[in-house]
């Protein structure tokens, strides 16, 4: 599997959004009701929505962040063999600072885990510590 990052791509290579969200100084994580680890909030691009709607939508689905401000980072891309047939996919990294999360959550997210570290299991192990890293050289943590 490998990770990359660039500047930009074109608008319709942009699939996913994934959002490094911060509250109160703190990591934002999410546990899926599926899984026992945890992850980044983010997901799939929706018909017709910008990549900075899906964030936005994604932060407060998975988090109940209703109010927060929301940056761009940069663009990721993945490659992986049991990943769209190995071929290159892409999503946009954004950095969220949130200042109000409701306290129900409305999704599959069956809760929000608020840390100062990052977590030991990570549900993408080889893909979101890699963007925290990226989101750290560029100076944005």
């Amino acid at each position: 599997m490998a990770v990359y990052f660039y500047e930009e791509v074109r608008d319709d290579l942009l699939k996913f959004a994934v959002i490094i969200a911060k509250y109160n100084g703190k990591y934002v994580f999410c546990k899926h009701r599926k899984r026992d680890t945890l992850e980044i909030p983010g997901g799939h691009r929706e018909e017709g929505e910008t990549i900075e709607e899906t964030a936005r939508r994604e932060l407060y689905e998975e988090t109940g962040a209703v109010k927060f401000d929301i940056w761009p980072v940069c663009v990721y891309s993945v490659i992986a063999k049991d990943n769209f047939g190995g071929e290159e996919s892409f999503g946009m990294l954004y950095y969220a600072e949130v200042e109000f999360l409701e306290p129900e959550l409305h999704s599959e997210i069956e809760k929000v885990v608020i840390l100062d570290k990052l977590p030991e299991s990570w549900t993408y192990p080889n893909i979101q510590p890699k963007l925290i890293e990226e989101a750290k050289r560029r100076g944005i943590l």
